[in-house]
């Protein structure tokens, strides 16, 4: 992992979202290798259901700034203590679909079990770098989006889970920021834009 490209890196701050919102990404270290930790969404919320993500949610009146937003969120899904994750670095703001400016925290976390929180997360999944920078274990494609204009879609699948949309485009910056691992230069389709997704 190179940490010094994502202490180093200058994140761009999104200027769209009327809502702001923080996710944590967190990197755990085992024997065998780095690790990201992801949450799959419980499928009765209304925003993207059943999809993977990084801990995270809406900035609360409590929280006194966006990498409060992303502690305490990462605390009610997983039972992270806030103390446990140690920020080193942001990548980009982005904007998304549901009217939310999304800033990521790069944060290391112990290797333990996390419990999810039953009301908002259906699962827990740990998913290994080496897994995630294999290029058998990823695809992308380009269509025009309601929302993003012409965008390139990326689908990175390990272990049975499906990584996509906003997630997927955080985990490429982060993926080229600590890795080696380079997006390949073109999408391997370009569908039509009311295509099914295919996750």
């Amino acid at each position: 992992m190179d940490w010094e490209r994502v202490v180093a890196h200058e994140p761009a701050e999104a200027v769209e979202g009327d809502r702001e919102a923080a996710v944590l990404v967190p990197v755990v270290s085992r024997p065998d290798g780095t690790h990201l930790l992801f949450t799959k969404r419980a499928d009765h919320l209304g925003e993207h259901p059943g999809q993977m993500s990084f801990p995270g949610g809406g900035r609360e009146p409590v929280d006194e700034t966006l990498e409060a937003t992303a502690k305490r969120e990462a605390f009610e899904e997983v039972g992270l203590d806030p103390d446990n994750a140690e920020i080193v670095g942001r990548l980009d703001d982005i904007p998304t679909v549901s009217n939310y400016s999304v800033r990521p925290f790069v944060g290391r976390i112990p290797d333990r079990e996390y419990v999810p929180y039953e009301g908002e997360v259906a699962e827990i999944a740990v998913l290994s770098v080496a897994d995630l920078t294999d290029l058998d274990n990823y695809e992308s494609e380009r269509r025009e989006h309601s929302f993003y204009g012409d965008i390139r879609i990326h689908y990175f699948r390990v272990d049975g889970y499906t990584v996509w949309g906003a997630t997927g485009r955080m985990l490429v910056q982060f993926l080229e920021l600590a890795t080696d691992w380079r997006m390949p230069p073109e999408a391997d389709r370009v569908v039509d834009p009311d295509a099914e997704y295919p996750v």
